[in-house]
């Protein structure tokens, strides 16, 4: 069985709580990613994701808002040695889509995405609008 460690994206987006939210959905455009970590210190204290961007948008002018008033506080995470089933089976459970992965002593040291996860089960050799 396949570990977190061995599809983990290791190249991490990280802000601070207290960034606006337009900056930090502007560096997720850039890097092309779907989630951040938000850290406080060098500690995992939220997550903000893509589909908490379109909420706040969705919901009224974000002119001004901070990460923390639309970050998931306190996210589940996984360890790097961690089975790709058990990530898949969190993120079925709890309804989401990124998971950071911190180390024994909970730093960060990854994030996996349901897409990292299904390219272990899916064998994929279709190439696009086949």
């Amino acid at each position: 069985m396949a570990k977190v460690s061995d599809v983990m994206s290791k190249t991490l987006l990280t802000v601070e709580a207290g960034m606006k939210l337009d900056e930090a959905a502007r560096q997720m455009h850039e890097r092309n990613v779907g989630a951040v970590l938000v850290l406080s210190g060098e500690r995992v204290s939220g997550i903000l994701t893509e589909r908490d961007v379109l909420r706040a948008v969705a919901t009224g002018d974000v002119t001004g808002t901070h990460v923390a008033a639309w970050m998931t506080h306190d996210p589940e995470t996984v360890g790097p040695d961690d089975t790709t089933s058990h990530a898949a089976s969190m993120m079925i459970h709890g309804g989401f889509r990124h998971l950071p992965v911190v180390d024994g002593s909970g730093l960060p040291v990854g994030i996996v995405s349901i897409r990292d996860l299904m390219r272990v089960t899916v064998d994929d050799e279709t190439p696009r609008g086949a």
